[in-house]
């Protein structure tokens, strides 16, 4: 039977509860161990554990990262998560599950650069990396194991050692035969994990599962499974494709090859960015005109940055807002040309927000951008309705170069003060 102990990486002959070489319980074991190649590795509560590492005083203590009270829990310790408090989360509900813990702010600069790090580690093992976000990530591990004079289960083990002796952070893994599987195993066994789902095992491992267990499944499309009577994947089953697709389109049948443990996507190292956008929660909700117009510039200032250092532009702008009560408004407007510069993402939301002003007060802001393009495509006619656009737009390139040589505070907008 293939065994890895995860700790010293020596390979066992056979099942045993304790490696011989170092003692370690953290033997792995499964018949087709050394056979799998499609993996999904997932930090473990990154950014509080970027937090903890960088701040040993909050090593036993729980910590939530999110925006004050009147925010939501982005990331949560495993110490804060035993208490039930959950990503998302309102943050007042938070604290009174865990009125102990300590908040933190998020610090975007260092998770970005920890993610860094760990990506370089797994470039080392495989070009075919499919980043999801900062912390997790699909690799395809086919065809690598004469590079590396050892199979992938062997390399995945040594990557989470790694980002534990190096960079202080730990993570999960999950190893299957495609990326559904994958990333299912990496949540069986959190923190520290490593789970393998076989291809033998499939269809016994998945009959009784909630259907939930898949990956974009929410509270809406699971409320029309079971009005369907379908709960589990061994209800999916009883349904034939034709039925499925009938009934749920195009989900209907990516549910019928997932209830078979079928997935043919493959990891794709450049899978296209759908839509870039920022937001913030306020402390306390506000109408304040000023107040919303100065964060709404800020955020189109992120939003442009990040479109100009990809090289890509986008058709229609997003304005979001939540309210008190946390409903949701959303307003979109489609653009005459493509655009990146933050002069015309910013003239474009704050029109929209203009709509909908009376509406508040807010407790959440976001803008965004997308139907992305090359910016080779962007603003290519002018606006014959705005004679000003051009000389703005020359401006905002030339202030770009100046905070290229000079910093990003190097010239800042009375506006983005406020």
């Amino acid at each position: 039977m293939p065994s890895l102990c995860r700790d010293c990486l020596i390979r066992p002959a056979g099942a045993v509860a304790r490696c011989p070489n170092c003692g370690s319980p953290r033997v792995l074991t499964h018949p087709e161990l050394f056979e799998l190649s499609i993996a999904h590795m997932d930090c473990d509560a990154f950014y509080a554990s970027v937090e903890k590492r960088d701040n040993p005083d909050l090593a036993d203590k729980p910590v939530i990262i999110g925006g004050g009270r009147r925010g939501v829990v982005s990331t949560a310790c495993y110490v804060a998560r035993i208490r039930g408090v959950r990503s998302a989360m309102p943050m007042f509900q938070a604290l009174k599950l865990c009125p102990d813990a300590v908040i933190v702010r998020p610090r975007m600069d260092a998770y970005v650069d920890a993610s860094r790090q760990i990506r370089a580690m797994m470039q080392e093992l495989t070009p075919a990396i499919e980043p999801l976000s900062l912390d997790e990530a699909f690799l395809d591990l086919r065809g690598t194991a004469r590079l590396h004079s050892a199979p992938p289960a062997v390399m995945l083990a040594r990557l989470v050692r790694r980002m534990q002796d190096e960079l202080g952070l730990t993570g999960s893994i999950g190893l299957s035969h495609n990326k559904f599987l994958a990333k299912v195993a990496s949540d069986l066994d959190k923190p520290r994990g490593f789970s393998v789902i076989g291809q033998a095992e499939t269809a016994a491992f998945l009959n009784d599962k909630p259907v939930r267990l898949i990956w974009g499944i929410g509270p809406a499309a699971q409320a029309a499974l079971e009005k369907a009577g379908i709960r589990s994947f061994a209800d999916l089953l009883r349904w034939d494709r034709a039925a499925l697709t009938a009934r749920f389109g195009a989900m209907g049948d990516r549910l019928w090859h997932l209830a078979r443990g079928q997935d043919r996507r493959r990891v794709s190292a450049h899978a296209p960015i759908k839509s870039i956008s920022n937001e913030t929660t306020f402390f306390e909700d506000t109408n304040d005109p000023d107040l919303l117009d100065g964060h709404l510039w800020r955020m189109a200032e992120k939003v442009s940055d990040r479109a100009k250092a990809k090289g890509i532009a986008g058709r229609v702008v997003t304005l979001k807002l939540k309210r008190a009560d946390h409903s949701s408004l959303t307003r979109r407007q489609a653009l005459r040309d493509a655009t990146q510069m933050a002069d015309a993402i910013y003239r474009t939301a704050r029109g929209l927000l203009g709509q909908v002003a009376d509406q508040g007060p807010f407790r959440l802001l976001g803008c965004g951008l997308s139907d992305l393009c090359p910016d080779s495509e962007a603003e290519k006619s002018g606006d014959l309705l705005d004679p000003d656009a051009g000389r703005r737009g020359r401006a905002e390139r030339a202030t770009d170069a100046i905070r290229r040589r000079f910093g990003a505070k190097a010239i800042v907008k009375g506006r983005a003060l406020r």
